[in-house]
C-alpha cells in the first residue's frame, strides 16, 4: 500500500535491503500498480501495470561463509541466494553493494563475492566509515585506504557491467 501510494504520487521508489525477505522482494517487483484515476491519466504519473518499485539496492555482507559473521546474526543464506537471482533475472534495475570493513574482510572476501554475484549489473565497493556504529568497537577501526578499494574494484570489475567504489 506505502509504495502505490508513493508511486501514485508520482515519485520512484528505491528498496534497500538485506536480501532476508526474498518473498517481500518477489511481491514488491511483480505486484504492478494498480489501475490509475483519472487524474494520472492527465499527468506524467506512473502508468497502471508498473511495478511497485523502481529501483533495488541489495547489501552483500561478506562471502557465504563467513555471512553471519560478518551480519552480527545468524542468516539464512539460502533467502540471500534467491534474492540475488530475483534480482538477476532483471524485472527491476539493481545494485549489489558491499561495505568492505577492516577486522571483516579483506581482498580474497571481496573476490569470492565477486564469484557469487558475477554477472550482476552493477556492484559497488563502499568503505567503511566509523560513525555512529551500533556497535562502539567499530568506531575504533581505520577504513581501507581509498588507493585499497580501488586495487579490489580493478580486480572484481571485470565480473560485472559496472564496478565502482563509493
Amino acid at each position: 500500500d506505502f509504495c502505490e501510494k508513493i508511486k501514485k504520487l508520482g515519485y520512484l521508489v528505491k528498496l534497500d535491503t538485506n536480501g532476508s525477505n526474498p518473498e517481500m522482494l518477489k511481491k514488491l517487483i511483480n505486484e504492478k500498480l494498480a489501475k490509475r484515476d483519472s487524474l494520472s491519466s492527465l499527468t506524467s504519473l506512473p502508468r497502471s501495470g508498473s511495478s511497485l518499485i523502481d529501483y533495488v539496492a541489495m547489501d552483500i555482507k561478506a562471502p557465504k561463509a563467513k555471512y553471519s559473521e560478518a551480519a552480527g546474526v545468524k542468516v539464512d543464506i539460502k533467502k540471500i541466494e534467491e534474492s540475488i537471482d530475483i534480482l538477476k533475472k532483471g524485472k527491476v534495475d539493481y545494485e549489489f553493494r558491499t561495505t568492505v570493513v577492516p577486522t571483516i574482510l579483506e581482498k580474497e572476501d571481496i573476490l569470492k563475492i565477486a564469484q557469487w554475484i558475477r554477472s550482476a549489473k552493477k556492484y559497488y565497493l563502499q568503505n567503511f566509515r566509523p560513525e555512529k556504529t551500533i556497535n562502539p568497537k567499530f568506531e575504533k577501526i581505520k577504513p581501507y585506504p581509498q588507493e585499497y578499494l580501488l586495487e579490489i574494484q580493478r580486480a572484481v570489475s571485470p565480473f560485472f557491467e559496472a564496478c565502482q567504489v563509493r
